[in-house]
């Protein structure tokens, strides 16, 4: 079984095939997918406006933890019966999957399937924003937008288990599932920038902003001289109708003219940068090491909802309709 997005439209334009994985080729294994997620990039997608999504139909699917059930030629490390994940990109929600042997990374026994699920592709994109592109540390002061979402709780996480002060926006009903996780709830109906300008008046040494568009004037302008803004989406353009390439080259000229900027001696330091989760040699390091902290209760990934693995469309809906703590997880039954 194969959910398919077949256009452009709501989740009312996914469908259900019966096409399965053919056996792997040369560097692949076939894996039975046990858990994967929904993410704000399959939203994306069901307008176009993610960047360099296939041409539809295509099947959807960032992520995925599942079992190994056979293993193509010249693969090592692997064997049949291993429980792996890997970031795809596409193509994850589906029974049976292909996956390169070399994107694979073994999910600890003992960790349930959803929850790797759920620290998969939120997990790394938050350890290494946090700690290779921002270098979070002792005493710093960060701001973290959609702190209730499904990256920004594990952001939360990760920054007060760094010794970091954290701020972050969320709506008033979900202030104190932020306080809970460490932070200093900001609502974000409201004035953000006079709210973190009253708590930090000297501003912050990092902002991690899934919103794009405007909002990231404002980010930058609230950094503490040396403070670093970290861009990872552009969620605020969700629904503008020009090409889905017109957010980011306007984010790249902003970060133009922020760089220019800096050469010119006018940045206090100050500087910005994108980020976005691909899969690669760095994925594959980070990944066991976001598993470790789950294993030991240091860092715990939110779910809102397990759902079943044809249920996706339901889990799109969810998200468009707002108000989910933490990740949505598809499970697959037993074939």
């Amino acid at each position: 079984m194969e959910i398919v997005l077949t256009g452009r439209g709501g989740p009312e334009m996914l469908r259900t095939d019966d096409t399965d994985a053919p056996g792997p080729g040369k560097g692949q294994v076939r894996v039975r997918v046990l858990a994967s997620g929904v993410s704000f990039a399959e939203v994306q997608m069901l307008g176009h406006r993610y960047p360099m999504q296939p041409k539809y139909p295509f099947v959807p699917g960032y992520d995925l933890v599942g079992e190994v059930t056979a293993v193509g030629q010249d693969v090592s490390g692997v064997a049949v019966g291993d429980r792996v994940a890997a970031l795809m990109v596409t193509g994850a929600w589906r029974t049976h999957v292909l996956v390169p042997a070399n994107r694979l990374v073994p999910v600890p026994d003992g960790l349930d399937s959803g929850v790797a699920a759920a620290a998969t592709m939120n997990g790394v994109t938050a350890w290494q924003m946090v700690h290779e592109t921002a270098r979070v540390r002792q005493g710093q002061t960060v701001l973290v937008h959609g702190a209730s979402g499904g990256v920004g709780t594990l952001l939360v996480q990760l920054a007060v288990a760094a010794g970091a002060r954290v701020l972050g926006t969320a709506s008033k009903g979900k202030h104190d599932a932020v306080r809970a996780l460490g932070a200093e709830p900001i609502d974000y109906r409201e004035d953000v920038a006079a709210a973190v300008r009253a708590l930090a008046p000297k501003g912050v040494d990092a902002v991690f902003d899934h919103l794009g568009g405007d909002s990231l004037a404002q980010s930058y302008a609230l950094l503490a001289d040396g403070g670093i803004l970290v861009n990872y989406g552009s969620a605020s353009t969700l629904k503008d109708d020009n090409h889905w390439a017109v957010p980011y080259v306007r984010t790249m000229g902003r970060f133009a003219g922020w760089w220019l900027g800096r050469l010119a001696g006018r940045a206090r330091g100050r500087r910005a940068s994108f980020y976005y989760v691909k899969p690669n040699a760095s994925f594959n390091r980070a990944l066991p090491e976001v598993y470790r902290l789950v294993s030991a209760g240091t860092l715990t990934p939110a779910i809102e909802t397990r759902l079943p693995l044809e249920d996706a469309a339901e889990g799109l809906r969810m998200l468009l309709a707002g108000g989910v703590t933490g990740k949505i997880v598809l499970e697959a039954s037993a074939h």
